[in-house]
C-alpha cells in the first residue's frame, strides 16, 4: 500500500483479516494490500450511487455507511463487510446507494484490480462471490 508505514500497514492488514481474507497466506494479503488504495472517508459521503455503473468496490476497516435504494435504508454495514461488490460481480449498474454515517477507513478496489486478483488468488473470487450470494439470500427474505 502506497504511502503507509510498515506498523500501518500491519494494523490495516490485521483489520482486512478480520473480514472475509481470513484464511489469506501473508502472499495473499500482501497482494490484497497491494492492490487496494486505504482511505479516510468523512461522514455524509457518498461513496457510490444507485443505477451508476460498477467501477469500484470498498472493505470497511473501521466505521458504518448506509445502504440505501430509492432514498431509504436497507442496510447498515460496517467494519468487515465489503459494499458495491455486487455489481462488479453481476456485471451490472449499482443496485444502491452508500453513504457513510460514520468517519471511515477503507480499501478501495477498481474493478481492474479486483479482476486482477481474481486471476492471481481464485479464492478472493469466491470471497467477493459469497458476499454476494450472502445479500442475494438476504434481500430475498431467506
Amino acid at each position: 500500500m502506497r504511502g503507509k508505514d510498515s506498523d500501518e500497514n500491519a494494523r490495516i492488514a490485521q483489520l482486512a483479516r478480520k473480514a472475509r481474507f481470513s484464511d489469506f497466506s501473508d502472499a495473499e494479503m500482501s497482494m490484497v494490500l497491494d492492490a487496494a488504495t486505504y482511505l479516510t472517508v468523512p461522514e455524509g459521503w457518498a461513496m457510490m450511487a444507485e443505477n451508476t455503473p460498477a467501477d469500484k468496490a470498498y472493505l470497511i476497516l473501521s466505521g458504518e455507511v448506509s445502504v440505501r435504494r430509492g432514498g431509504a435504508e436497507v442496510a447498515r454495514v460496517g467494519a468487515g463487510e465489503l459494499v458495491g461488490e455486487m455489481a462488479l460481480v453481476n456485471h451490472r449498474l449499482r443496485s444502491a446507494t452508500v453513504v457513510t454515517e460514520t468517519p471511515l477507513e477503507a480499501l478501495h478496489f477498481t474493478d481492474e484490480a479486483v479482476a486482477a486478483l481474481n486471476e492471481k488468488i481464485p479464492h478472493f473470487k469466491d470471497a467477493l462471490t459469497g458476499v454476494v450470494e450472502e445479500r442475494v439470500h438476504h434481500d430475498q427474505g431467506d
